[in-house]
Parts: structure tokens; C-alpha cells; sequence
């Protein structure tokens, strides 16, 4: 008698973020259409997410990686250097709110010590001088833990300023809201996975790399920045990171406009391979905002691929028009 073969249940795909629940990072793994339905990993910080996933308990992190107010993310970037094997897959975008709560049952006028990240805390200056302008300051770990340690009565605080989404998570008195003083603030997010090939190019395209300046002398900056300069490539993020071994010894992250597959980015690649061994390449991925690169005509791809195409032929001997 024969039996039909029993259908197994793909297995479930892991993801880490910085917790707990709430976070604006959990708002941004929200975004991703795969993520949803599989298992979220709330972690501590930076570092243990993206050991997660090097050490193979996760197969991907989301984590926060740049600032509309407050740049970038030294932690993350930090990480991204030393941490090998890793490659960003995408990137989304989260609107910084910031919400006033209390236990239940507060009121705004029972307010007079709040518990904030210092971060978070220095976004909501204006609005608490003008609504609570006696207040105190507690500073906290993160901003959902000091929401959590006030309802837990882990703190004294009266208040906790935290994202919107803990409401989703917990019992809190909602005392104000939108209290942030820069409403166009907005927390880049990258997901990150082990090595992998990147997904073919949009048009609407990043490339994210680190790049260290291999000796000091005058001009090294220049030289490394005329490898896009040249190339016709835009670069939305140029950012300095000490690499520590030694004062004034610098590496840098790079956003740059375009995708690796891309002729004129390819190019830039090896120039700058050329320009400095100690380069890390960290994947090639859509632009969030979907935009368009946009670049003059002699840099595009045909204009490339007919250069060498005329160089392949100048050794070789063709003939010339």
C-alpha cells in the first residue's frame, strides 16, 4: 500500500532587531514584505543583532544606520567595519515621532521627572521648555525601556517619552503626542544578511561601501573621491570613523548613487580597489525613497561599454573608422 508523501511546512525565517517590542526598528522590519509571518528576535543592541546573523541564529538583522537630525549611526557603522560576511539587502525609512506617556490614570499636570533616551530626550526640547518647563530628566537605555522601567516601577519617573508604537504593546496613559520639534525627522534603517549576490538593478539604486585611506598624504581624500567624481557618481553619504589603531587615521562610509552592476559604478569599484586595498563592500540595494539616479549621458553604460569596446580594438589591430 502505497502512502503519499507528507508535505513539510517551510521553515520559518529569523529576523533580529533592537527591542523589545515597539522600537522604531520594529516599525522598520514591519516594512518588509518577507518578514511578516516569521519570527522577530528582540536584542539588546547593535552588535548582538549582527552577530545573530554571522553566527547563523538569524538570517537577517534590521538595524538603524542614519539620522535626519542626529547623522549617522557611529555604533552601526562601527560594526559594519569589523564584522565580516555581512551584506545590506535593503533600506527603509521611518518617521522619528515621539509620544509623552504615563502610567495609567496620569495626567500632564502630574508630570514633573521624565525618563528619556538622551537622543530622543534632546528631540523634544522645545515642546517639553513650553508645555513642562519645570520639568527633570532621567536619562534611560533606550526609549521603550524607559517607558517599560516606569510601568514596571523600576524608575521614578512620572513620564517616559517613547515611539508611538509601544501603545500597540502596553498599557500606557497617553499624555501628549507628536511632541518631537523637527516633524520632517526621519531614522534610516538597513537590513543586513550574510554574504549574498546583490538583487539586479532598479534604476532607483545604493551602493554602500567603507573605504579606508591607505596612507596619509596630501590629497588621499581627493583622490579617493575622484574615483565617482570622474564617473559621473552622486554620493548621498560620506561619513568619518576613526579606525583606531592610531590618531588621525580615518575610514569612511560611502552611500553612492547607483548599483554595482551599473557600468560607471563598476568602474569607480576598481579604481578604488586600486586606491586602497582595505575596502568593504556592502551590497548593492534599492533606494528606499525609490528616486531615480539621474547622471549625464557620458557616464551611462553604452558609453562604457563602446570605450572598450574601442580599446579591444586598438589592440588588436582593427581598422579605425
Amino acid at each position: 500500500m502505497s502512502s503519499e508523501p507528507e508535505a513539510t511546512t517551510p521553515a520559518r525565517r529569523t529576523y533580529s532587531y533592537l527591542g523589545p517590542a515597539g522600537t522604531f526598528t520594529e516599525a522598520a522590519l514591519a516594512q518588509v514584505p518577507e518578514a511578516r509571518g516569521q519570527v522577530w528576535n528582540p536584542v539588546r543592541n547593535v552588535a548582538e543583532a549582527l552577530a545573530d546573523v554571522v553566527e547563523g541564529r538569524s538570517d537577517a538583522a534590521m538595524i538603524a544606520i542614519e539620522n535626519s537630525v542626529d547623522g549617522g549611526v557611529s555604533t552601526a557603522q562601527d560594526a559594519l567595519a569589523t564584522m565580516p560576511g555581512l551584506r545590506i539587502v535593503g533600506e527603509y525609512l521611518v518617521p522619528v515621532r515621539f509620544v509623552l506617556v504615563g502610567r495609567p490614570g496620569t495626567t500632564l499636570s502630574d508630570v514633573s521627572l521624565i525618563a528619556a533616551h538622551p537622543v530622543a530626550y534632546a528631540q523634544c526640547l522645545q515642546w517639553l521648555g513650553r508645555e513642562l518647563p519645570a520639568h527633570a530628566h532621567l536619562p534611560a537605555a533606550s526609549n521603550v525601556a524607559s517607558a517599560l522601567d516606569m510601568l514596571d516601577g523600576m524608575s521614578n519617573a512620572d513620564a517616559a517619552i517613547a515611539p508611538p508604537g509601544i501603545l500597540e504593546h502596553h498599557e500606557l496613559e497617553l499624555l501628549a503626542e507628536d511632541i518631537g520639534d523637527n516633524k520632517d525627522a526621519v531614522t534610516r534603517f538597513v537590513l543586513v544578511s550574510r554574504t549574498v549576490a546583490p538583487p539586479n538593478p532598479t534604476g532607483a539604486d545604493k551602493t554602500s561601501l567603507i573605504v579606508e585611506l591607505p596612507e596619509e598624504y596630501p590629497g588621499a581624500l581627493m583622490e579617493m573621491l575622484e574615483q565617482f567624481a570622474t564617473r559621473g557618481i552622486n554620493l548621498s553619504l560620506l561619513a568619518s570613523r576613526p579606525v583606531g589603531d592610531a590618531l588621525g587615521r580615518y575610514r569612511f562610509v560611502i552611500d553612492a548613487d547607483g548599483h554595482v552592476l551599473d557600468e560607471r559604478m563598476a568602474d569607480a569599484l576598481l579604481g578604488l580597489r586600486r586606491f586602497s586595498p582595505k575596502m568593504i563592500f556592502l551590497g548593492s540595494y534599492p533606494r528606499a525613497d525609490r528616486v531615480i539616479n539621474r547622471y549625464p549621458e557620458r557616464y551611462s553604460d553604452d558609453v562604457f561599454v563602446e570605450a572598450r569596446d574601442w580599446l579591444r580594438g586598438l589592440i588588436s589591430g582593427e581598422p579605425t573608422a
